[in-house]
């Protein structure tokens, strides 16, 4: 079995992480594996929604894997780029569905952030353990920890390196849904379900549209012109949609 498994179910992506003896930590070649998923994923246009999930009730993921000494993989950045930790940033285009148990730290959490949905099971225990024990790096979680969470709850979960249990977490709007560990996984396929009933450029140009102008002042955005949004105007799955709501059916997309 390979320590990132990548797998494919109609129009949805599944990659896993495979390690759960190490509690999912990653090394250099899952870092690698998991670049060649982001990389085919965004390519291929036949998958519409991804699903990120791990191996074991223990841990989703508790980082770099840092026994051989080295602090963290350095090709493409921890979890293949999509951090964007130590190097350069891999912005996936389609929508992801983060299912987390167990320890879910400090690259693990950051992992999760980068999700657009956060399933987790009620085992699950985020934590950003650096402070802690004496050590603190260039890690994104510190930037997105404060944006996805309230101000002091963020910044003390940073400052303390304490634990926050599931419960808490989908107290402060940082996941979508708690559940048993054991429907941890109908929990995911029912959220990527969801996206994929709707037309899969939309949700693709919505994404764009919002995360790259987040940062921006609202009349800024408002002014922006977005190409995603443009090139779907012309897309057949437009016209499908307008279609399908004459003809009072459900629409059929193609992605295309």
């Amino acid at each position: 079995m390979a320590d990132v498994e990548f797998t494919r179910e109609a129009h949805v992506a599944h990659v896993r992480l495979n390690r759960p003896k190490s509690l999912n930590a990653i090394t250099q070649e899952m870092d690698e594996a998991l670049f060649g998923a982001w990389t085919e994923i965004n390519a291929d246009p036949d998958i519409w929604v991804v699903i990120l999930s791990a191996e074991g009730e223990r841990a989703f993921c508790v980082g770099a894997d840092v026994s051989g000494g080295a602090e963290r993989p350095s090709r493409m950045a921890l979890g293949g780029g999509l951090t964007g930790i130590g190097g350069p940033l891999v912005t996936l285009r389609k929508p992801m569905v983060a299912a987390v148990q167990g320890y879910t730290l400090g690259g693990g959490f950051e992992l999760a952030l980068c999700a657009d949905v956060i399933v987790a099971a009620n085992t699950t225990q985020f934590g950003l353990p650096e402070t802690k024990v004496g050590i603190i790096g260039e890690c994104g979680v510190v930037h997105r920890a404060i944006r996805q969470l309230p101000y002091r709850i963020g910044l003390t979960l940073l400052m303390t390196g304490e634990r926050m249990p599931a419960e808490d977490a989908y107290r402060y709007g940082l996941i979508n849904e708690v559940v048993d560990f054991a429907g941890l996984d109908d929990a995911a396929r029912r959220w990527a379900a969801k996206i994929t009933a709707a037309s899969p450029l939309a949700v693709q140009a919505a994404k764009d549209a919002a995360l790259s102008r987040l940062g921006a002042p609202l009349e800024v955005a408002l002014a922006t012109r977005f190409e995603a949004i443009e090139n779907y105007a012309s897309s057949a799955d437009k016209l499908e949609g307008r279609l399908a709501f004459a003809e009072k059916r459900a629409p059929i997309w193609t992605g295309r």
